[in-house]
């Protein structure tokens, strides 16, 4: 199937908020029949066009294997499906809440309502799971969606719009598609919600932009997420998991290692593992068939740049696997790398790096470590390799905040589909996923049904004895003021 690179027709973002919304309110909240008919709606037309999509991405890309694409964005989706469609029904369902001894005659609940109009803004590095996993969470809360793909994947993106269109009328799901500025447009529509995933300096642009309408935010960002490596575990299974969370898509995710600290002792093994794991896992070399391209000749270029830049500075630069000399010639397409000793004035540990590079740096124990990463903004995600059961590992965890965490493993929270993904401070606002997507894409509705008995029948004037005895209750005594510990 041959998809066009350019868009043959735009629609207005803000007219069709306006139709989603009237189309919201007139037709009210779906039903738990809709939204999961919607639901299926959606899982059949990505398994209809799953050929499509691996050839757009790839052509987007200038080479990605169509098995990355099938592992990393197809089963990510449509186990996302899956799961809300199963756990729809709890997650609809009102929650009953305490009710306090005064009120006690009276009933309190929660009720999940939809918001309205929910805004998604994907990014180019998966730029179908991460386009279709929001919407399907926006579509299980009830919401009409209006998406803004990226346009550094124009052909997924037209894709992506020929999709929905055959599945959705417009005023359930439509696709806007265009450069910076019809992003920048988008981003200042009064969307009842707005989820955006990218760069941290782009988010802060889509925060203020979303302020002026007071529009509720997910941001899903990135930084500089570290692998720590304890003691003498330099061993196949943790270089294996490095290896796949590393150079995934080229290093092109946004909870890749950015940064690996490993024991003093142990830094040559390191090296000297990571590039035999790097040859077996990817045998013909970066320009192979399982390997990915750099996505564009910017990011090529910054990519180069990072590198240079810390040689320069004295850091020692070692390509890893298949040597590029031997393997070909391909376009954007850079040797996984390891930068060992760059110091952290260099703009390679100042940069999220986002491609094939791995720095590596040396410490002595776990306090430093502990230092090290809370001295920095805290990251979207942290792994850690080594005794999941011992003090080591138990105060990395409780002391260092990072949006998830993955012991032992790569990447493999954001497969968990009941767990919440999602950043804290400059890696994000929010989460998604889980139970908490579902809510967050909610508007959760207190409601209190008032009984025959309780106390605001008694706070009518002229107060009396009956009220003291009701406050007592709810008060309680007098009492002194407790010391200072």
């Amino acid at each position: 199937m041959t998809i066009p690179v350019e868009p043959t027709q735009c629609i207005d973002a803000a007219d069709m908020l306006r139709r989603q919304r009237v189309a919201f309110t007139s037709e009210g909240p779906p039903s738990l029949a809709q939204r999961k008919a919607r639901l299926t709606r959606l899982r059949a037309v990505v398994l209809t066009y799953r050929d499509a999509v691996k050839e757009a991405i790839s052509a987007d890309f200038g080479h990605r294997s169509h098995h990355e694409t099938d592992i990393m964005e197809l089963v990510g989706v449509i186990q996302s499906i899956d799961y809300l469609t199963r756990n729809l029904r709890r997650f609809m369902k009102p929650q009953p809440r305490h009710v306090g001894i005064a009120y006690r005659s009276g009933r309190a609940w929660v009720e999940y309502q939809p918001k309205g109009v929910v805004g998604v803004m994907a990014p180019w590095n998966y730029p179908f799971s991460l386009t279709f996993i929001p919407l399907a969470t926006a579509l299980a809360a009830g919401n009409r969606v209006l998406l803004k793909p990226s346009e550094l994947t124009p052909r997924t993106s037209v894709l992506i719009r020929q999709m929905l269109a055959d599945t959705f009328s417009a005023d359930e799901v439509a696709v806007v598609l265009g450069g910076p500025e019809a992003g920048a447009a988008f981003s200042s529509l009064p969307f009842d919600h707005l989820l955006f995933t990218g760069s941290t300096q782009v988010g802060r642009k889509v925060m203020k932009a979303a302020s002026e309408n007071l529009v509720p935010l997910t941001l899903e960002l990135g930084g500089k997420s570290p692998v720590i490596v304890a003691r003498g575990h330099v061993d196949e299974r943790t270089m294996g998991s490095i290896v796949f969370g590393k150079l995934s898509n080229g290093g092109q995710t946004c909870v890749a290692p950015d940064y690996a600290l490993v024991h003093e002792g142990d830094i040559e093994d390191f090296v000297t593992q990571f590039d035999a794991m790097v040859a077996r896992s990817y045998p013909e070399g970066p320009t192979g068939s399982d390997y990915t391209s750099i996505v564009s000749d910017r990011h090529f270029q910054r990519l180069v740049d990072l590198v240079e830049d810390a040689r320069r500075r004295g850091a020692r630069v070692v390509e890893a696997g298949v040597r590029p000399e031997t393997a070909g010639n391909r376009a954007r397409t850079l040797a996984p790398t390891l930068i060992v000793g760059a110091i952290d004035e260099s703009a390679i540990m100042q940069e999220e790096i986002f491609g094939p590079i791995l720095p590596v740096r040396p410490y002595r124990d776990m306090e430093e470590v502990i230092e090290y990463v809370n001295a920095r903004p805290r990251p979207l995600a942290l792994y850690y390799f080594g005794n999941e059961d011992n003090d080591e590992c138990r105060a990395l965890l409780a002391r260092t905040t990072s949006g998830n965490t993955g012991v032992n493993n790569t990447l493999m929270h954001v497969a968990q589909d009941d767990l919440p993904f999602g950043g804290i401070g400059p890696s994000g606002m929010g989460a998604y996923h889980g139970v908490e997507g579902f809510r967050a894409m909610s508007h959760a509705k207190g409601v209190f049904v008032q009984g025959r008995w309780n106390l605001p029948s008694l706070l009518r004037a002229p107060f009396g004895k009956v009220l003291d005895l009701a406050l007592t209750v709810t008060l309680g005594r007098s009492r002194k003021p407790v010391a200072k510990p």
